[in-house]
């Protein structure tokens, strides 16, 4: 298997896997989260496949650190509640996580190797959107886990009394 087929099978596990979670969220804002990494996934596989078979693609440039923010801004009302996170979902943040870990590293690994502009262009891109994955999953583990301390260094508001410059 070539590194386009490897991502391929990779996407579409991760597409599987992150439907799963969203089904099994019992919270609004995993589950919309799942569900809008799912997207970002799908368009990883549909731009993967044009490659593989050869295509001209356009690689898109999305944020899906964006699309996450406006979900928590829809539903920042219940954010502020105090969310008691299951261990099953905790697990899924946690797994999500490790997966966009891998994912990056490979990703990494196979834009060295690419055999062509293209391909290096888009991996490169891959690398950029799973670190954002990444960054989302683990910090909304981190959230669940201890919503606490998550405000703490996340809102700066005990450590610096909230000041922009501090």
């Amino acid at each position: 298997m070539n590194a386009i087929e490897v991502s391929i099978k990779m996407e579409t596990d991760a597409i599987k896997f992150y439907r799963e979670a969203a089904e099994k969220c019992n919270h609004e804002v995993g589950k919309k989260m799942f569900l809008s990494i799912v997207e970002d996934e799908k368009r990883h596989l549909d731009m993967l496949s044009d490659l593989f078979k050869g295509l001209d693609i356009t690689i898109h440039t999305v944020s899906p650190m964006k699309n996450v923010k406006t979900i928590f801004e829809e539903l920042k009302h219940e954010m502020m509640e105090r969310v008691e996170a299951t261990k099953d979902e905790l697990d899924a943040f946690k797994i999500a996580a490790d997966m966009e870990k891998h994912g990056i590293e490979f990703y990494k690994k196979a834009a060295s190797e690419a055999a062509t502009e293209k391909e290096r262009k888009l991996f490169e891109r891959l690398v950029h959107e799973e670190e954002q994955h990444h960054a989302i999953f683990a910090n909304t583990y981190f959230f669940m886990s201890d919503t606490g301390s998550w405000f703490m260094w996340e809102e700066h508001s005990i450590v610096d009394g909230g000041t922009p410059w501090a």
